[in-house]
């Protein structure tokens, strides 16, 4: 039988940083996952000033690496109308916010195989905030599959 179900996901409230959410993710979705046999997770941000990724699940620094690479690659505008970027509607973060957010992107999808994510050794979910005020996002999650 081929089953479609989705689920709003509300994250808590982070600031600025990359957090491994992986755990979070399936506290909702194990009793939605584990009856299928093949399926497919696709999980969806509401918001355009974060974003999702998979990513390393083992070492943190490479949550702080991925941070600081971000803000070398999409830099926060501390010059104000004269600065980097003309949107500053909420801040100085507000501009870069966006870019980084479309750069790393709103959605991943995860195949789901004998009712488990199949994520690879050390892939994990992560949450990337790039506003310095904290925010709670929401997360659409999407499941579809089958248990036979």
């Amino acid at each position: 039988m081929t089953t479609w179900t989705q689920t709003t996901i509300t994250l808590p409230s982070r600031s600025r940083g990359s957090y491994l959410i992986t755990d979070e993710i399936l506290t909702h979705l194990t009793p939605l996952i584990s009856p299928l046999k093949i399926g497919l997770v696709h999980l969806f941000i509401q918001h355009t000033s974060c974003a999702l990724s998979l990513n390393e699940n083992w070492d943190s620094d490479v949550q702080l690496d991925m941070s600081d690479a971000l803000e070398r690659i999409v830099p926060y505008d501390r010059g104000g109308k004269e600065g980097l970027y003309r949107h500053d509607a909420e801040g100085e973060d507000d501009m870069p916010a966006h870019i980084k957010s479309s750069l790393v992107g709103a959605s991943v999808s995860i195949p789901v195989r004998d009712g488990k994510l199949a994520l690879g050794t050390w892939q994990g979910i992560w949450y990337l905030e790039f506003r310095r005020a904290r925010h709670t996002r929401r997360v659409v999650a999407t499941v579809q599959g089958t248990t036979e």
